[in-house]
């Protein structure tokens, strides 16, 4: 808990949050990388021919997809929290809206409701153009405030 306590206050410091990225190792085999662009937060999935699912396509597997919206919701809320501490999920609904083909794939969370135990947000993945996403997500997380 102190090694997450001082890298986010590091990284908030910083503007770099991909020492957060790396403590996760599913996040580190899935190559999730987190870039910032003023004060939004973009994540990003490259291209990687290990995350294929249908090699006849070639597209994402849907479980790789799935799996990077949900570690884009738990940074997310994890970076929001006043004091640092995990998120833990309670919910996940994923709709599919297309192919998620093999190339980079972004993914950005709105957090719609944070309160003192539970927190709600929403998740949009796209590839070319974010208004043609490949996925969008609904999650609830558990808020575990370090106490």
């Amino acid at each position: 808990m102190q090694q997450l306590l001082e890298l986010v206050t590091e990284a908030k410091a910083s503007g770099d949050y991909q020492p957060l990225v790396e403590l996760i190792p599913y996040a580190r085999i899935l190559g999730v990388q987190c870039e910032c662009y003023g004060e939004e937060i973009i994540f990003r999935l490259p291209a990687k021919a290990d995350n294929i699912g249908n090699p006849t396509v070639p597209a994402i597997h849907g479980g790789v997809i799935a799996s990077f919206m949900e570690l884009t919701a738990l940074f997310q809320l994890t970076l929001q929290l006043p004091q640092p501490g995990l998120a833990k999920i309670i919910d996940f609904s994923l709709d599919y809206m297309r192919a998620g083909l093999d190339r980079d794939t972004f993914a950005v969370c709105h957090i719609s409701r944070q309160g003192r135990r539970v927190g709600n947000c929403s998740v949009l993945a796209w590839q070319e153009r974010k208004s043609r996403p490949i996925a969008q997500a609904r999650a609830h997380f558990l808020l575990d405030r370090g106490n």
